[in-house]
């Protein structure tokens, strides 16, 4: 397992949400996989789009332009989900798309700046600033990408479609 960590070291899996560029530490991503059917959870948040079914196990999704309050874009065949493991829950993060997987060492990364943002919104997400080449790549934090409330309510949702299916087979 340390091996495995020593691959990962230092790797981001990024990705386009509106002009910008994100990177995401590639020890928190389980997978990629093409956009699928959303089940909407009523009465959540925007930016929780609902749950999938992935091979039998129901995770919620969320739209990372909606969660950065950004404007929301048109799903179309580049628009992937990136499905993370944080906070010991399986969440998915729907994304624009792919940009690639890189390498960025240490050294290349600066802390946030909090120039321009009063409420510091933008930067209560990024926890850091990746130089690759001549981009910069802003650096998630995604235990503050995903609330608590988040998980509670997908939880919840989850836990009803499980007792209605159990009703349904009866």
């Amino acid at each position: 397992m340390d091996e495995q960590r020593d691959t990962q070291k230092g790797k981001y899996v990024t990705f386009k949400s509106g002009n910008e560029y994100f990177g995401l530490k590639i020890q928190y991503v389980n997978e990629i996989i093409v956009f699928q059917e959303i089940t909407s959870i009523p009465e959540s948040e925007d930016y929780l789009k609902g749950l999938i079914n992935l091979r039998g196990k129901i995770i919620p999704v969320i739209d990372v332009r909606l969660r950065f309050k950004q404007e929301p874009f048109e799903y179309n065949d580049r628009t992937c989900i990136i499905v993370i493991n944080v906070k010991d829950t399986v969440v998915g993060l729907i994304v624009e798309k792919i940009a690639e997987v890189v390498e960025i060492q240490e050294e290349n990364i600066l802390p946030s700046p909090s120039i321009g943002h009063a409420d510091k919104t933008q930067n209560q997400y990024v926890y850091g600033i990746g130089k690759v080449g001549d981009t910069v790549k802003l650096l998630l934090d995604p235990d503050k990408l995903i609330k608590d409330e988040d998980i509670s309510v997908a939880e919840q949702a989850e836990e009803n479609k499980q007792e209605e299916e159990g009703v349904e087979e009866s």
